[in-house]
Parts: structure tokens; sequence; C-alpha cells
């Protein structure tokens, strides 16, 4: 069964993605960034790629799109808040994520 992130664990286990531009709702306990591209094919064919992930992983964004940005809100649903999904899912978009 999937965990929420402790307090104890958070603050080091977030710092290298808040280095990299997630931030953290305002009103949830999740994570947010906002992916610019250079096209919309560009910003479609990422978003095909993770998709291919977000299945492996069996864990999906919040997402939408519009023309070459794409706004993704990570949260693990069942426990209501951050999980190590939302961390490992958050890594591969970054790695995936070329301009």
């Amino acid at each position: 069964m999937m965990e929420k992130l402790q307090l104890d664990q958070r603050d080091a286990l977030l710092a290298p993605l808040i280095e990299n531009g997630w931030v953290l709702h305002s009103k949830r306990d999740a994570l947010v960034k906002e992916f610019k591209f250079k096209s919309f094919i560009d910003a479609f064919g990422w978003m095909t790629r993770v998709a291919i992930w977000a299945e492996k992983l069996n864990h999906h964004p919040e997402w939408s799109n519009v023309y070459s940005r794409v706004h993704v809100t990570l949260i693990t649903h069942d426990v209501d808040g951050l999980s190590d999904l939302d961390l490992n899912l958050a890594r591969k978009m970054d790695s995936l994520f070329t301009i």
C-alpha cells in the first residue's frame, strides 16, 4: 500500500525537484510545474512519452495542454497527498523534457 510522504522525509526528498522548477501547490499537498516547449507537437510528443511511463508506474498526472505548454499537478489521490509515486513521476517527466 502506498504511503504519504512523512514530514521528516519531505524536505530532503522534495529539494531536488523544487530546484528543478517544481513548486508545492498552494491549497493541496501536491507538486505543480509548467513545462514550456517550442511547439504543440513537441508538447504533445512529451505528453505521449510521459503517458507510457505513467501507465508503467500506474500513476497518472493531472495535466492540461494549451499549445506549447503543459501544466502538471502530481498528487497521490489514495493518500490525499504526495507519495513516492509523485516523486518518481516528477523525476521521469524532468528526464524526458527537452527544449
